[in-house]
């Protein structure tokens, strides 16, 4: 029997608490920084529908989108401002699966432990193999995240990969942050 999700994040929490590695706190940040961070605009949509399953999630194809900037080892790394997105096969080896997510006081430490951390493809696996969940995607969709300006995402890119999940036939996107 394998760790659950929160059990995988509670010993990886326990362990940079060990090491004594902490993100950086507002007040340790210069002004300009701290500034930066505390107007960061944050975009809120009262306009987002609900949409209720059409049928039960034991029957469900699930697909999974990061905003961690993965990517497969043969393609580019994201880069600053880059709104693009990554297709990763749902069958990838987590070792052909890189992170070139940047932010300050990012740390991969996690990532690089476990990939189910950030992506939890293991975890999906298990789920359809316990009959939770009916199949996954062909493939998985990785974005960068830490970007100022949605409009990319909501005009162009999201758009693409839902066109392309709606082609697979997927009925539910789990979303992960980085």
């Amino acid at each position: 029997m394998g760790l659950c999700v929160n059990d995988t994040v509670a010993i990886i929490a326990q362990e940079k608490v060990d090491r004594e590695v902490a993100m950086p706190r507002l007040e340790d940040l210069s002004e300009l920084q701290r500034k930066n961070i505390l107007f960061f605009p944050c975009l809120e949509s009262d306009t987002a529908p609900f949409t209720p399953m059409k049928k039960e999630l034991s029957r469900s194809k699930v697909a999974l989108v990061t905003s961690a900037g993965l990517h497969l080892r043969d393609d580019a790394p994201f880069g600053p401002g880059d709104t693009s997105f990554r297709v990763i096969p749902s069958g990838t080896k987590a070792s052909e699966i890189l992170q070139s997510h940047s932010s300050i006081g990012f740390d991969h430490t996690a990532f690089y432990r476990d990939i189910n951390v950030t992506f939890p493809v293991d975890r999906l696996q298990e789920l359809v193999a316990r009959g939770v969940i009916g199949s996954v995607s062909e493939n998985y969709y990785s974005y960068m995240g830490a970007e100022r300006d949605p409009k990319d995402f909501i005009e162009k890119t999201g758009p693409e990969v839902a066109s392309l999940m709606i082609d697979e036939g997927v009925d539910v996107v789990f979303i992960t942050p980085t």
